[in-house]
């Protein structure tokens, strides 16, 4: 292939932002396959993110053994895989970022705008057919929802894989409750590909230059040339105009995409992924949930060959059948980390048989008989909370969809967190755990809600996902009992007889209770089961209000509850 290094595309502002473009070496016009973010483009995956690589290569070979991994980079499509059928592959650093200077603001407006501009100087180049399409994992996948709602006249398809939506809801602030993750990703990536790094950053490989530009910047200069990205998100507590203007507007993608999550992303992306099936105005529009690490089904053959279809048919133009594909494209889980692929006409799946399971405060059963009255109380600080059980399962039971639970609450404080985990357990009492997308041992499913933020949405709620807008706080008075609905994310499993499913009700985050694991690439950080998304800091999250004692009431009038959608077979 012909390869151009560090290709100037100029920005309506004057900015100049450097781009690697990978073209088929006979001359000719080609779909363009672009990628716009921050992590260097001339960064080799094996160097930057070891562990990632290691883990991936070695339970899928077949990612390695397609490629002489030259040019493998984090989270983009490796041009290896794509050059020789006929594609284009750019990778452009963002604006400050990489061989990019400039000031960074992450999932900007500014950003939207330079990618929009990165997109339409790619469809008019004279090796470009005129139709270019978004890949990526992540960053560059969050953005693509961005750019679409700019409608660039050369975007012809995208391919978000695995990307968040909504900057409130799914990266900032979990059902109101603030995340650490914005500040570990901060962190670690400023540390890492900032441009103006210089010699503190690792070389490309295949070019020898410096991936985060020529110059090496002093510290102070290197924080003068980037927005304090943490302290203007605890700035915004709220759901306004900060928020949305880093957010989908999903009346205005239009264009044919394939959304594809990660049953694992119950913390990050999988809202977003589906929420775009569910609400994006485009007419030609698909749903792909899968499983394992976060990088990896992006990389395999699976992966690859569901992208190239996809693309083959919206780029290229080609009759191979891909209109027929149903609109749903499922991976169901099993106990055992293995998978059965299923296609589905649309979601929530329409068979689902949706089966309430009424919590009971007095014996910690989950049934679906009502219970009578009853209550129980935590620490929410400093205690596991209360988990409630079904007893063994009769027979295999699928749940695939997404969750929702009711709760009747009181507080001897002004406000409440709640977070809500759903669980599977074996017959000898051991936890059912799955690989997520980021650590190895998370549970079924996850949801979270701070009850001053318990206001519903009408318009947009349904009966499987509150939604709320949280735009406002109304303080709890002490000891009167809340109702609060919270919407737990998308997940999927078959749970085999004899296992028992169970939901806990906790005041923080859940922790696996087996060997902890780490993250090397994210500074070491230890992963207890819910990976770099922990809502822990104190300054967010202040015990004085948070960590008083929390009372669940169940039955009677308080009917608490588990939505869960049981899927029958065919």
């Amino acid at each position: 292939m012909h390869i151009n290094w560090d290709v100037a595309i100029t920005m309506d502002d004057g900015a100049c932002l450097r781009a690697d473009i990978f073209r088929p070496a006979a001359a000719g016009r080609y779909p363009v396959i672009l990628a716009y973010g921050p992590y260097a483009k001339g960064l080799n995956f094996a160097e930057g993110y070891p562990d990632a690589w290691n883990i991936m290569v070695k339970s899928h070979p077949e990612v390695a053994a397609h490629s002489s991994n030259k040019y493998q980079a984090w989270e983009v499509a490796d041009p290896e895989r794509w050059v020789p059928d006929g594609y284009i592959c750019i990778r452009i650093d963002a604006r400050g970022w990489g061989r990019s200077p400039g000031y960074i603001e992450p999932w900007s407006p500014r950003e939207a705008r330079d990618m929009h501009d990165c997109i339409e100087w790619a469809g008019t180049q004279a090796w470009s057919n005129g139709r270019v399409g978004l890949l990526g994992i992540s960053y560059y996948a969050i953005n693509q929802w961005q750019v679409a709602g700019l409608q660039p006249p050369h975007l012809a398809a995208m391919i978000p894989w695995e990307g968040f939506a909504d900057f409130y809801r799914d990266l900032c602030y979990h059902g109101g409750i603030g995340s650490d993750m914005k500040d570990v990703w901060y962190r670690r990536t400023i540390t890492t590909v900032q441009h103006g790094l210089g010699t503190r950053a690792l070389k490309n490989r295949n070019t020898g230059e410096l991936v985060a530009g020529p110059e090496t910047l002093p510290d102070d200069e290197l924080a003068r040339q980037r927005s304090d990205f943490p302290g203007a998100i605890n700035a915004h507590p709220l759901d306004d105009a900060f928020h949305r203007d880093r957010s989908a507007r999903w009346d205005r993608v239009t264009v044919p995409f394939l959304s594809a999550g990660n049953w694992g992303g119950s913390s990050l992306h999988l809202r977003g992924n589906v929420e775009a099936f569910l609400r994006a105005a485009s007419k030609q529009k698909w749903l792909e949930i899968h499983g394992r690490e976060h990088w990896t089904e992006f990389y395999t053959d699976h992966g690859i060959a569901l992208q190239k279809r996809f693309f083959d048919h919206f780029l290229k133009r080609l009759d191979n059948g891909w209109e027929q594909t149903p609109p749903v494209l499922l991976r169901v889980r099993t106990v055992n980390d293995e998978f059965i692929d299923r296609a589905e006409n649309e979601w929530p799946i329409a068979r689902t048989q949706w089966t309430r399971f009424y919590l009971d405060a007095a014996n910690g059963t989950l049934s679906t008989a009502a219970p009578a009255g009853a209550q129980a109380g935590f620490q929410a600080l400093a205690s596991d909370g209360i988990t409630f059980s079904t007893a063994p399962l009769e027979k295999d039971s699928e749940i695939t969809g997404p969750v929702a639970v009711k709760l009747f609450v009181s507080s001897d404080t002004a406000d409440a967190d709640l977070f809500v985990v759903l669980r599977v357990f074996r017959p000898d009492d051991s936890e059912v755990v799955f690989k997520g997308a980021v650590d190895p041992h998370t549970p079924l499913g996850h949801g979270w809600l701070r009850a001053s933020h318990r206001k519903l949405d009408p318009a947009l709620s349904q009966p499987w996902r509150p939604y709320h807008p949280h735009d406002e706080i109304q303080p709890l008075t002490p000891g009167t009992i809340y109702e609060l609905d919270i919407e737990v994310w998308p997940t999927s499993v078959i749970v085999p007889a004899g296992h028992r499913i169970a939901l806990t009700v906790r005041g923080r985050d859940y922790e696996y209770g087996g060997e902890v694991a780490e993250l090397g690439f994210f500074k070491n950080s230890k992963l207890k089961g819910v990976g770099i998304y922990t809502h822990a800091n104190p300054q967010l999250r202040p015990p004085s209000l948070y960590g008083g004692n929390t009372t669940l009431h169940t039955g009677g009038a308080q009917a608490a509850s588990v939505l869960l959608p049981l899927i029958p077979p065919r």
